[in-house]
Formats: C-alpha cells, structure tokens, sequence
C-alpha cells in the first residue's frame, strides 16, 4: 500500500483486520496519541504487552513502520461506544524504551512493570519500575527469545502412595 493510500488517526497509520482497528504509531507519538484516544472514549487500557519478533519477518506492518525486534501492544476499549482499538509501537532492541501512560490510564502500571520484567521494555517516567513478577536480583527478561533458560532443578512434592 503506498504511503498516501494509508489511513491515519491522529497522524498515525490505521489497518483495519478481521474487524480489529490496529493503530501503528511511533514510540515519539506514543503518550499523545493514547491521550488523544482517551478524550476520544478509549478510557479503558485492557491490556498491554510486549512482543519479540526475533528472527520471525513474518508481521504485517504499514509502509511507513518500519520493523523492530520487540513490539508494544495496548488493547484500549470505549465502553460507551462499544467500540475496541489496538495500538502498535515498534522499539528498538539498543531502545526498548517508551512513555509510561499511567498518568492516562493508572491501572496501566502493573502492565508496564510486567512487560519490563518480562522483556527488558522501559516506561519513562513510571511511578514504581519496580520488579512486580520476578525477585529483585533476577537476572535477565524470560520471555525474550534469546533468554537462556538453563537447567534449574524442581522440587516437586511428593504425593501419598507413589
């Protein structure tokens, strides 16, 4: 799709798949356009997440997105119109890093501790980047693709008559 064909929401580029409204928007946008949405009805964050793409090419993305290794995602609803929206921000792997919208939307802040716990992303200005899921001195992001998982032992308990 040419550049001029793709569909824009507040200056970011729209694809509509299988009726879900996608929302592609540079990591510099990011904060003003979940604020934009949220004067627009989306007042509801239902989910945020990361994504690592290393070593799959294989996403959809618009002409004017270029790819990066890890992908944020942010599922925001309008309860009012009953309509979902979803938001795409491609970072870099030297940069994983994007603005906290816990000043838009609070119940954001243990999403954004997970997603860096889980993928190493960093949300500037987050009220408490402290661990939520893992100890304090874990070392590494477990659900990065290149995370070494190594042999840990379990114990697991024993049960009655086996």
């Amino acid at each position: 799709m040419p550049e001029d064909d793709v569909e824009r929401l507040h200056g970011s580029a729209v694809v509509v798949n299988n009726n879900q409204t996608v929302v592609h928007t540079g990591k510099a946008e990011y904060h003003d356009l979940i604020q934009s949405l949220n004067d627009d009805g989306y007042g509801v964050c239902v989910d945020l997440c990361g994504v690592d793409y290393l070593g799959n090419d294989t996403r959809s993305l618009p002409v004017t997105v270029t790819a990066e290794r890890f992908e944020l995602v942010v599922n925001l609803l309008d309860v009012q119109a009953s309509r979902r929206l979803r938001v795409r921000v491609q970072l870099s792997e030297a940069a994983p890093i994007v603005a906290t919208i816990t000043d838009i939307h609070p119940g954001a802040e243990a999403m954004e501790r997970e997603a860096n716990d889980m993928f190493g992303l960093e949300f500037e200005g987050h009220p408490d980047p402290t661990p939520i899921l893992l100890p304090d001195d874990w070392q590494g992001h477990p659900l990065r693709k290149d995370y070494s998982m190594g042999r840990i032992p379990v114990q697991f308990k024993a049960v009655d008559g086996r």
